[in-house]
């Protein structure tokens, strides 16, 4: 059989010989054919089959012939492969890897801290150490005593990839179109929106949380359930209560598109408050609210706590403590007024 009908698929650039082809080597050879008419069969280059025959070929007969055969071509081929490729920094970075476990276990310092600060305080030099995700990588592959179950913040990451659907309901302006200097947070009054369930039962109240992008406080009202009635409510007598000075407080409310906040784009009708609706998904542009409730969770939501003990009392967080302070509503004003001033 020549090559004009060839069963065998035509040899891709770039890809390494499989043991077919060697096989049309090795049956080429025998029928006189030459390098380069071999190449052009396989449609590679000549100086590939015959760098292949070099390595495949093998001693017969006492040494008294030499042929090339594609089994032993294969297996030499197969032996190189094991032995390329980056080669593991692990046993040769023992003294930090030692260092990383024992500050890990006997400080709670994370991986991350590990890795930077040994580099910061001059314990180790560059070529001593290895990077943040080398080390979560080692992790992984069970190389350290550090399991994945000592690291609760890695597993509560969701790495699955996300794609918004098209058909997503529209319940006012999206995230998209709100103007790119509120991320800049030099101006006050511009809000984030979101909700914080606790036993997740029907008797169990919710709290309704605003954190302000510049100032970076917090508010949280607790509200009788999650429903959009109960929000509303919520920011009427928020309204009520700052009065004439809500719309140079509360100039922007952003939140995500569930339907407890369905209504809240009705604010735009009675004030100057523009409300955006973020993509579920969007975590990043509620990164404060992501982080202080993570801080509010671990003080006071523990799993035996209700959200109804705090019925009576609303909240003002600051990142690094959290304070108690009983229902008023003038403390942002408050603020907003000392900083123009």
């Amino acid at each position: 059989m020549d090559s004009l009908h060839s069963t065998m698929n035509q040899h891709v650039k770039g890809k390494h010989l499989s043991f077919e082809e060697r096989v049309i080597i090795q049956t080429r050879l025998k029928d006189g054919y030459s390098i380069r008419a071999i190449a052009r069969e396989l449609g590679c280059s000549p100086s590939t089959i015959s760098y292949e025959v070099k390595r495949g070929t093998v001693s017969l007969y006492h040494g008294k012939q030499q042929r090339y055969k594609a089994d032993h071509g294969q297996s030499v081929y197969q032996v190189n492969r094991r032995h390329c490729g980056r080669k593991s920094d692990f046993l040769k970075k023992a003294d930090f890897i030692s260092y990383v476990i024992k500050h890990f276990f006997e400080d709670g310092w994370s991986l991350d801290v590990c890795a930077n600060r040994s580099l910061a305080i001059g314990e180790f030099s560059h070529h001593q150490t290895v990077s943040t995700r080398t080390l979560y990588n080692y992790v992984d592959q069970g190389l350290m005593t550090i399991k994945n179950y000592d690291l609760p913040e890695k597993l509560k990451r969701n790495i699955k990839l996300h794609h918004v659907r098209k058909n997503k309901k529209k319940l006012g302006r999206s995230i998209e179109e709100r103007p790119k200097e509120i991320d800049q947070r030099n101006e006050f009054g511009h809000w984030e929106c979101d909700l914080v369930l606790g036993h997740k039962t029907k008797d169990d109240q919710v709290l309704l949380t605003l954190s302000e992008r510049m100032s970076r406080e917090f508010l949280i009202i607790c509200i009788p359930d999650k429903t959009f009635a109960s929000v509303m409510r919520a920011f009427k007598v928020l309204q009520k209560q700052y009065s004439e000075h809500w719309n140079d407080i509360f100039k922007t409310i952003t939140t995500d598109n569930g339907s407890e906040f369905a209504d809240l784009a009705n604010l735009e009708e009675v004030s100057k408050t523009l409300v955006y609706y973020a993509h579920p998904i969007l975590l990043v542009i509620r990164e404060l609210w992501k982080g202080t409730m993570a801080l509010f969770a671990d003080s006071f939501l523990k799993e035996s706590t209700s959200i109804t003990i705090l019925s009576n009392r609303s909240l003002i967080l600051k990142p690094g403590a959290i304070h108690y302070q009983e229902r008023s509503w003038h403390t942002t004003h408050q603020m907003k007024s000392s900083k123009e001033n």
